[in-house]
């Protein structure tokens, strides 16, 4: 089995743009939030080929909603470690997503 991802020039081009905006919108605030559509963005446009070279979609369960009280602990460890604990946070994050990702 192999992972294949399918990501365009022209998405990544428009999901930056959204998440520029909408940090600059927030005065950052949206950083915590980055990591999570950043990851779904790239799992929902992976499949999983098996041995007989069918592709299966990989398809990332998470949601604003559900994320919610992940983000308000680590914005706590990124304040109190004066930024540090956010770079733990994306590898979580992409650890959350991975965890929270079916087959489809």
């Amino acid at each position: 089995m192999r992972i294949r991802a399918n990501v365009g020039v022209l998405d990544i081009l428009v999901h930056l743009i959204i998440w520029v905006l909408l940090s600059l919108i927030t005065f950052g605030i949206a950083l915590f939030f980055y990591p999570y559509s950043f990851a779904k963005f790239i799992i929902n446009r992976s499949e999983l080929i098996d041995e007989n070279g069918v592709p299966k979609a990989m398809i990332c369960d998470t949601d604003l909603f559900g994320n919610i009280g992940h983000v308000i602990v680590w914005i706590i460890i990124s304040i109190v470690t004066l930024g540090f604990g956010y770079v733990f946070y994306f590898y979580k994050v992409w650890n959350y997503s991975l965890n929270n990702t079916r087959i489809g």
